[in-house]
């Protein structure tokens, strides 16, 4: 019986309304009830009478009778919903000072209830916000919710609406365990259980909803978590695979002349690392096997460099490359940057921008298509339809996180054969998530800056503090460096008490700086007007640059020594970190100053404290994730990853080692799980939304 096909109704005590709140939440199947895991779980084998409550406890778990509750009036008409309960040893009052609308519901006078929380005392015993349920009279509901260890389930406002909290989940849960555990299917190997130690599926999804102690929860969770990883790695180690089996036509027989020409004429020394990643890709481009790479390097570490070796490597071996940018501002730095280094070659450089002319379109096209055209340089406009490659050998993605984990096969697709592959970022990621996010790829980093960098110095600074900072400014536009001023918006919000752009540039070109040059730059301006105010920057006919992130990735301007961050609180680390790598990219000393608002979140001071200690990408990317969460680390275009209920990318480092290498070996054995045929379906299934492949043939 296929579990995923049996719909909740068939389970005892889900009619049709319970069916229709429940399929609200996502569930639909007796396989999604079962799978709707605790989002914690409360000890309450030691239940704990009102008199033994002492201060500085923690949570507590007690059962006493409800003997009043009244709704008490508040300002600004809140209402708050106070209940006092008493066992034989005391008297606790609770209080909810929001959702008391549907607590109201559950209370029930003379009736007993499980209340869990923290304690405090003022006038007598009080919890805030407790978690209570009704200890309920029918037969084998009291052994769900008391004297053991009772899951709390994640409760959506619709459930609640509903009536439907965790102690009626756990009947409905423990009502389909009763009727279908002995249908629960195990996909993971046998022997992949055995090496790891894991209980069977079956054992485990009991074990989850209704441990018998912490050890078996501890074993229920560790099982539940490999499965959500290991299928994760599979995904990895069989897109990984395929890559190697495609066939490659576009391998190169030397490093060629045009690499040595532009190295040699470098006006800087590569560093070792950028040399030990040349090396790497040298040997991926000549060896039988499609390169499928990541790179991985600091703000400023000199990645474009390495591209650009790298693609003529191809060039020189008669194919094409391209590069992939996520903004017109860094695509044309890409074309110009390239032009200098390339001018006596002989090569052409086409730039394919959205904002190009229809009459100059044509003409680029058909150099591309032709061949004519050595290096295509572009941002989204080259995975357009109407583009046609000639001999694409290479294609080099940059700042992949802008893109998106699935958008990478775009441009792929568009060559006649499949290209080499390098995607590069300057925003590290912790290891884990590399390992999840491109555990397909191989990884290089860049893992030091270039000789004669300084370590930028960092300052936190707040409002009271501008003045001096705005003269510090000033004294480094004197020495005939320049600055930026970055703001978090462009105008003057109505719910944000903090300065915009245009305010700022007003006040600062008016009262601070009368004297010299300011520009503004922000993303509502035409392309043609960014792209003259950075030109003008960069030929230092601007002394300070006041903007909103546009300047975030890629610009690069090496007389710039200072960065004031306005409003810091408004921005994440990783983000704060690329607006940081916009000045030390010379010789002389650079600055960045974090400025912080008056009213600031909570996380902050973490934030900047982070900032200040450190300039080391790695050390602030696995901060940031460890503040912000896989979620909203990785942002909505990272879609194509798979959802891990259980797992965390973060602390189960452990765990997802062990996971990938099981699932690499298994792919290793067996590409395309022949004998492992309902484990390949219902990969290729749950997952076809996303990902593509693991289609067998």
């Amino acid at each position: 019986m296929n579990l995923n096909k049996v719909k909740i109704s068939e389970v005892r005590d889900i009619g049709p309304k319970r069916e229709i709140v429940l399929n609200y939440a996502g569930i639909f199947s007796v396989s999604d009830l079962l799978h709707y895991y605790p989002r914690r779980h409360l000890d309450r084998q030691t239940i704990q009478t009102i008199g033994t409550i002492q201060d500085g406890m923690g949570e507590v778990t007690l059962i006493a009778t409800l003997f009043e509750s009244m709704k008490i009036p508040g300002k600004n008409r809140q209402t708050r919903l106070k209940a006092s309960f008493s066992d034989n040893t005391g008297i606790l009052n609770c209080n909810w000072f929001r959702g008391g609308e549907y607590i109201v519901n559950k209370l029930i006078t003379g009736e007993e209830y499980i209340i869990s929380g923290v304690p405090k005392y003022f006038g007598g015993w009080t919890i805030d916000h407790p978690v209570l349920e009704m200890i309920d009279s029918e037969k084998g509901s009291a052994t769900l919710n008391q004297g053991r260890i009772i899951p709390l389930y994640p409760l959506s406002g619709e459930l609640t609406k509903n009536s439907i909290d965790s102690r009626t989940l756990r009947k409905l849960i423990r009502n389909a365990l009763d009727q279908f555990s002995e249908f629960i299917e195990d996909l993971t190997p046998v022997n992949i259980r055995k090496e790891h130690n894991l209980p069977d599926l079956k054992t485990a999804i009991n074990l989850i909803h209704f441990p018998e102690d912490n050890v078996s929860k501890n074993t229920a969770l560790n099982r539940l978590k490999f499965d959500e990883l290991f299928h994760l790695q599979l995904i990895m180690a069989k897109r990984r695979a395929n890559v190697k089996l495609i066939p490659k036509k576009n391998k190169i027989k030397s490093s060629g002349k045009l690499l040595k020409a532009v190295y040699e004429k470098l006006p800087f020394e590569l560093t070792e690392a950028q040399k030990k990643v040349i090396r790497e890709i040298y040997e991926d481009l000549k060896s039988d096997k499609l390169m499928n790479r990541m790179l991985q390097g600091d703000v400023g570490s000199g990645k474009t460099v390495v591209a650009l070796l790298s693609m003529l490597m191809m060039i020189d071996n008669g194919f094409q490359a391209a590069i992939m940018a996520p903004t017109e501002i860094l695509a044309e730095q890409h074309y110009l940057g390239f032009h200098k280094f390339c001018e006596e070659l002989g090569l052409k450089i086409t730039l394919l921008l959205g904002k190009t002319k229809k009459s100059d379109k044509e003409e680029v096209l058909s150099d591309i298509k032709s061949g004519k055209s050595n290096i295509i340089i572009g941002t989204h406009a080259i995975i357009q339809k109407d583009v046609k490659f000639h001999k694409l050998g290479l294609v080099v993605i940059d700042e992949q996180h802008r893109f998106g984990v699935m958008q990478r096969g775009d441009l792929i697709e568009k060559a006649k054969e499949a290209p080499n592959l390098l995607v590069m970022t300057a925003t590290p990621i912790p290891r884990t998530l590399s390992l999840s996010l491109y555990g397909d790829l191989d990884i290089s980093i860049i893992d030091s800056l270039p000789a004669g960098r300084k370590p930028i110095k960092t300052a936190k600074r707040t409002e009271n503090d501008l003045l001096k900072v705005y003269k510090f400014i000033d004294e480094e536009i004197s020495k005939g460096h320049q600055a930026y001023i970055v703001y978090p918006l462009i105008e003057k919000s109505k719910k944000l008490d903090i300065q915009a752009a245009e305010e700022g540039f007003k006040y600062l070109s008016e009262e601070e700086f009368p004297k010299r040059n300011l520009a503004m730059l922000h993303g509502k301006m035409k392309n043609a007007e960014k792209d003259g105010v950075m030109q003008a920057f960069k030929n230092k006919d601007i002394d300070i640059l006041v903007s909103t992130t546009v300047v975030e990735v890629g610009v690069d301007v090496p007389n710039a020594t200072v960065m004031l961050i306005m409003h810091c609180e408004r921005f994440g680390l990783s983000q704060l970190h690329q607006l940081r790598g916009r000045v030390g990219r010379g010789k002389d000393q650079s600055y960045c100053i974090l400025h912080v608002g008056n009213k600031v979140p909570d996380d902050t001071s973490e934030r900047v404290k982070v900032m200040v200690s450190t300039t080391d990408g790695f050390k602030i990317s696995e901060e940031d994730f460890k503040l912000r969460g896989p979620g909203e680390f990785l942002g909505e275009k990272q879609s194509g990853m798979p959802e891990l209920k259980l797992a965390s990318l973060l602390y189960d480092v452990k765990l997802m080692a062990l996971a990938r290498k099981s699932a690499f070996k298994l792919i290793a054995e067996d590409n395309i799980l022949k004998n492992y045929p309902d484990l390949r379906d219902f990969m290729n299934k749950k997952f076809e939304d996303k990902i593509k492949f693991l289609d067998y043939s």
